[in-house]
């Protein structure tokens, strides 16, 4: 696993609060074979200015530009042409990893065998501080459970490209994770995650997640155009999903106790 290639695919836009920390905590990885291909999605900031100082100094980091605002599925879609590793792993200019995420990974998935993996997370402010919560997910994950919610972090997922090849990202602006996810899960029916935190995610005021309409929005939409369902059975998942989201998913949601 030592000499596999990470391709990590960092679509960014307007990031210059966070972009720093996203590409240290993947300089300081300690499986260090991998590539960061960013995509800035035509910032207005100093995102690329930024990135392109640690780029001129670190030849695994690559840099591509678009010329107009296209959403995020875009931005990784162009990442992913680039992208030339054994394995494909996903974070966001707003995220970051703990140092040892790739490598206790790629030994998680050599071990039990797996074509793909992700792993729980912990959550902090936009000011970059740590909340008293960590994300986990079902310890048998199976596709008719993600089917009904997204249980896994988009910033944690790694595929085995040998087994599945360059998934394309769905187009749409948003819930591209959870698309990507189920073409996944599809074929192999169930997924164990890594059991432990390894990154965390930065909640952000306005995000799709912090948003309870958009997220009613967007997951209808999963249902009626990846799915084609019509609309009485798109509405009909959905009660499933917000059953799933209000009182199932809520469980794996754990308080951290603060150390003395």
């Amino acid at each position: 696993m030592k000499n596999n290639l990470v391709s990590i695919l960092m679509p960014c836009y307007n990031s210059e609060k966070y972009i720093l920390e996203a590409i240290l905590s993947v300089q300081q990885q300690t499986h260090t074979n991998w590539e960061l291909i960013l995509v800035d999605d035509c910032s207005s900031d100093s995102t690329v200015s930024i990135a392109t100082v640690i780029a001129n100094q670190d030849s695994r980091i690559r840099i591509f530009k678009l010329s107009t605002n296209s959403g995020t599925g875009i931005a990784r879609n162009t990442a992913l042409s680039k992208a030339t590793g054994d394995y494909i792993a996903f974070l966001d200019a707003d995220d970051k990893w703990k140092p040892n995420k790739l490598e206790l990974q790629l030994q998680f998935m050599q071990q039990h065998k797996l074509p793909f993996t992700f792993s729980f997370y912990e959550c902090m402010n936009e000011a970059g501080t740590l909340l008293d919560k960590r994300v986990e997910a079902p310890k048998r994950l199976t596709y008719r459970q993600l089917f009904f919610c997204n249980y896994i972090g988009n910033l944690t997922g790694i595929y085995d490209v040998s087994f599945y090849g360059k998934i394309p990202i769905a187009q749409s602006r948003k819930r591209q994770d959870w698309m990507m996810w189920l073409t996944i899960l599809k074929p192999i029916k169930m997924i164990r995650p890594v059991p432990e935190s390894l990154a965390f995610y930065r909640v952000r005021d306005n995000s799709i997640s912090a948003s309870k309409f958009d997220l009613i929005k967007h997951n209808f939409a999963v249902y009626r155009s990846f799915h084609g369902y019509n609309i009485i059975r798109a509405l009909l998942c959905m009660l499933v999903f917000l059953f799933t989201q209000l009182l199932v998913k809520p469980r794996y949601t754990k308080k951290l106790i603060a150390e003395t």
